[in-house]
């Protein structure tokens, strides 16, 4: 064990909104497949799982040929989407989320990561286009594990850290990243600005309402561990 700590961050909805072209490109998924498209609440809802589980969700109907079919045009479509707004409009950070990030990058005991539903390629983008890559020592995605809440992405990340998970914690807007959190043994810190309600966050061990909040609260939990 060493005194290491270790925050996990998930993306879209926590480090940066991406709404606009998440419904978008899901919207033109489902009218590729000929179907009528879900409701802004019902593809904010699913936000958080991987892109094959969540497209199943909204199209329980669909068989497996469709279903890969819509992902592939999701794909296509968000790329689209960022390829014409760039990065910075596609998903822009959250206000006070980089001070925060660089706040708790300069203390030397805390590691920082990234656990989310995005592919590899997405998750690359996003942060070159942003560029946050030096923050994150460990970053998990769908390409590499089940998906949330399946609690595997934190597992590697905390066995490639070498922190303990008493002393690492999940921050996310979503159920599922609370969710993956209980199930991995971390503590799970929700927000409120993301993309589902604060009412779904019930397995999280707090909500935060302002990212400025986070580092007293980490430091307030660390303290009582």
């Amino acid at each position: 064990m060493t005194d290491l700590r270790l925050v996990i961050f998930d993306v879209d909805g926590t480090l940066v909104d991406s709404q606009a072209d998440i419904l978008a490109a899901m919207g033109a998924a489902f009218a590729g497949a000929g179907l009528p498209a879900p409701s802004r609440s019902e593809i904010l809802g699913i936000v958080g799982l991987s892109l094959p589980q969540a497209i199943a969700h909204l199209a329980p109907e669909a068989d497996r040929a469709l279903l890969d079919a819509m992902v592939v045009g999701y794909k296509s479509a968000y790329t689209e989407l960022r390829a014409e707004g760039g990065v910075e409009l596609s998903s822009p950070l959250y206000p006070g989320v980089r001070e925060v990030l660089e706040t708790l990058n300069a203390r030397p005991e805390t590691l920082l990561g990234v656990a989310t539903g995005k592919s590899r390629k997405g998750l690359d983008k996003l942060l070159d286009g942003h560029g946050l890559r030096e923050f994150f020592v460990t970053q998990q995605c769908a390409d590499d594990h089940p998906s949330k809440p399946h609690p595997a992405m934190l597992h590697e990340a905390v066995a490639v850290t070498g922190v303990d998970a008493a002393r690492a914690v999940m921050v996310g807007d979503t159920e599922f990243d609370m969710e993956m959190a209980r199930a991995a043994g971390l503590a799970g810190i929700g927000v409120s600005w993301g993309y589902h309600p604060v009412s779904r966050l019930g397995a999280a061990h707090r909500v935060i309402d302002d990212v400025a909040a986070l580092p007293a609260l980490l430091d307030t939990l660390w303290e009582a561990a």
